[in-house]
């Protein structure tokens, strides 16, 4: 199983948990939009497509901020692209933090993934709150975890391993592989 990972606006640094658990799974596959710091969603799409297929279909995707808005929208276009999903600290597009420059992937046709799904949220993220994120889980079908204070769920969370979200990971992949049995 290959795990597909989706970073927000400029990646995720060397300290972020994404990039530390891209280097210890077993397999994983990183999107690359040429539009990091000024995110085109149509880039993004792209670069979800051509690492789909580098990741193949029984891929698991982890999100973070902008990447789970655009994950969202591309398994609308493209339902069965992945065998679970893992949504972490969206960012909420009418938010007074949300980044003028990615309005494009504020899409109001969120609907249900259809495939195993979770939501991860912090009580105090300044990019989304939990409300949102909860109401953002029910329209996509998905399940929702809110992990306390830790605001935006990144690097400067000094999160290290993220040995909590680890084992939320673990717990989608598991659902994923009964599912599919």
């Amino acid at each position: 199983m290959t795990h597909l990972i989706v970073p927000g606006i400029g990646g995720s640094g060397p300290t972020h948990w994404q990039t530390r658990w891209e280097l210890d799974l077993e397999q994983t596959v990183r999107i690359a939009p040429t539009s990091w710091n000024e995110p085109r969603l149509d880039d993004w799409l792209a670069a979800l497509d051509r690492a789909s297929e580098s990741a193949g279909p029984d891929a698991v995707i982890v999100a973070h901020s902008l990447g789970c808005l655009a994950v969202a929208e591309w398994l609308g276009r493209n339902p069965g692209g992945a065998s679970a999903v893992l949504l972490v600290a969206p960012p909420d597009p009418d938010g007074d933090l949300f980044p003028e420059q990615a309005r494009e992937f504020a899409r109001d046709g969120v609907r249900p993934l259809g495939l195993p799904a979770l939501v991860v949220a912090s009580d105090d993220d300044p990019y989304g709150s939990r409300a949102f994120a909860a109401e953002l889980a029910e329209r996509l079908g998905a399940g929702f975890v809110s992990v306390g204070p830790l605001g935006h769920i990144n690097a400067a969370s000094d999160l290290g391993d993220w040995q909590e979200g680890r084992e939320l990971l673990d717990d989608l992949v598991a659902v994923a592989q009964r599912t599919a049995a």
